[in-house]
């Protein structure tokens, strides 16, 4: 039997239902509501916000919209997705799509004078002053001459350059800041007799007792931005700088003679502060012609068509860029037996091989070569030959098999070399015995790639590029501007036996283990080569 209260819900029910009826029988009779979407970026939308513009309706974020089929009207169409999707590229990696010195983007190799290491121009300090440091990603510290006690002679270069070299002076510098060891950055700290105390650094490098030595200094360095989102063209950006007050070794002899540029993966690194700071992705490139020009442009993460490989570690820690070398082919021959680690170092002109792959490669090399051998006794080229301007053989295709079985087409595994007339007289193979188990990838044989060093991925990549240069005619920024990456104050502390050790600075760990000696990078004697012999006869290009 019903209950009242159910009477009752009943009753609501068809009361609500018939209402129901009677609004849509109204409806029917009446005209149908409609409503239109327009796109905010129209050219509709344009027109009513400026007649509600002018008639003093105020609406937040509706000026400046971009013309319809304009870049700029795509480009903010992207910006609003990704912002949407919480993936702005701001908020994912850095302010800049790309940075680099604001003398430039452009490098140079320099040949034998200079060594035969990629330089380019960066400006330091306020005022700032223009320095030619080397470029190598073999080691960590940006060095330059400073309130030298034993540095190479500036002057002797006059006359090869386009501008004087310099001797950086952080007392004349209104930025330049004393780093103590108590800094976090300050890998000898343990050993500082005070925490107050500057903080020393020494840099031991493999080559013939090469070292450079000094004081741990902060100061600015000019750059200049590229970028759809970059909203200034030029950028200041606090980094540790080495007062290198002693060199010796190479240093003293036309290497680097006006300092160098570390671009590994030490915490001290311009890589590693500039990605720190949030002002670009943790990632840097290097592009190598075939006319010894090229760039460098920190932030880059390559082209989309790249190849890649992962980077190795060494005792469970990235300590430099090594790869895996699976084996090498010459021409369509892949070597059995060819495989093994390899750093990847733009501070290295030739190419070297552990020594067992070294025999297998130049045999077949030599196999597949028709054309008579030259000898040239005292220099370390095993397999060169002759030719001429009228008459250069067929020279076999080098290949590197890297992991993940990708593959690295060398575009010029030889040299020439010409007769004191400047007439080609032959060429040489340039590959050396590492003498070691790990080999090095150089520079000859990263010509004509773009060479991307992803260290946020943790990959190495690579395309085919002819290295042009950006236009980057920015100048530098007003010296009263303040860099936008403050690095952490000098008392500033990381946790309990966590200190951040610099590569560079304390020396890497050896590969091998028994060995006694700290080496900032792995380099053979012969790494610098060119230096220690200089080309009569012959000359390499």
């Amino acid at each position: 039997m019903e209950t009242a209260a159910g009477v009752e819900r009943g009753r609501i029910v068809v009361s609500v239902l018939l209402l129901g009826l009677c609004i849509l029988s109204r409806l029917s009779s009446a005209k149908t509501f409609s409503s239109r979407l327009i796109h905010r970026f129209s050219d509709e939308a344009r027109e009513r916000l400026a007649a509600q513009a002018a008639a003093g309706v105020s609406l937040h974020g509706a000026g400046g919209l971009p013309r319809r089929g304009s870049l700029e009207y795509y480009g903010e169409l992207v910006r609003r997705d990704l912002r949407r999707q919480g993936l702005s590229k701001l908020g994912r990696g850095g302010r800049y799509d790309l940075l680099f010195p604001s003398e430039g983007s452009e490098t140079a190799g320099l040949g034998n004078e200079f060594g035969w290491l990629h330089y380019t121009w960066i400006d330091v300090g306020t005022p700032n002053v223009s320095f030619l440091v080397g470029l190598d990603a073999g080691s960590d510290l940006l060095w330059l001459p400073c309130d030298c006690l034993q540095c190479a002679p500036l002057s002797s270069h006059d006359n090869s350059l386009d501008k004087d070299l310099s001797m950086y002076k952080p007392a004349e510098s209104s930025s330049s800041k004393h780093l103590y060891c108590s800094h976090e950055l300050c890998a000898l700290g343990p050993n500082c007799e005070s925490p107050k105390q500057i903080c020393p650094y020494t840099v031991s490098y493999y080559s013939e007792n090469t070292s450079s030595s000094g004081i741990l200094i902060e100061d600015t360095l000019y750059l200049a931005s590229s970028g759809s989102h970059a909203s200034k063209s030029s950028v200041q950006a606090s980094v540790i700088i080495g007062c290198g007050r002693k060199q010796s070794g190479s240093y003293l002899d036309g290497i680097a003679p006006d300092g160098l540029m570390g671009l590994g993966f030490g915490d001290i690194s311009v890589p590693s502060v500039l990605a720190k700071a949030g002002l670009v992705h943790n990632s840097f490139s290097m592009c190598f012609g075939e006319d010894n020009s090229g760039t460098i442009l920190f932030g880059d993460e390559g082209a989309a068509n790249q190849q890649s490989t992962p980077f190795l570690t060494y005792d469970g820690k990235y300590l430099t860029y090594i790869v895996e070398v699976e084996r090498i082919c010459i021409g369509t021959t892949c070597l059995g037996q060819t495989g093994f680690e390899a750093l990847v170092d733009s501070g290295s002109s030739f190419t070297f091989l552990p020594d067992g792959v070294y025999q297998r490669v130049t045999a077949e090399f030599d196999k597949r070569m028709n054309a008579s051998r030259s000898v040239h006794d005292g220099y370390p080229w095993e397999f060169c030959y002759k030719a001429s301007s009228l008459e250069m053989p067929d020279i076999p295709k080098v290949t590197i098999m890297l992991s993940a079985n990708k593959t690295f087409v060398v575009n010029s595994p030889i040299f020439n070399y010409y007769g004191k007339e400047g007439d080609l007289a032959g060429f040489c193979l340039a590959l050396q015995t590492a003498g070691e188990n790990v080999g090095t990838i150089g520079q000859n044989f990263m010509t004509g790639y773009r060479m991307v060093f992803d260290r946020e991925n943790l990959k190495l990549g690579w395309s085919q590029s002819d290295c042009g240069e950006l236009d980057n005619s920015t100048g530098v920024p007003s010296p009263h501007d303040r860099p936008e990456n403050p690095l952490p104050t000098n008392e500033q502390q990381s946790p309990p036996g966590n200190r951040a050790i610099p590569s560079a600075v304390a020396g890497r760990a050896p590969l091998n283990p028994s060995s006694a000696s700290q080496h900032a990078f792995w380099r053979s004697p012969w790494r610098f080569f060119p230096l220690f012999f200089t080309f009569s006869v012959i000359s390499a290009r």
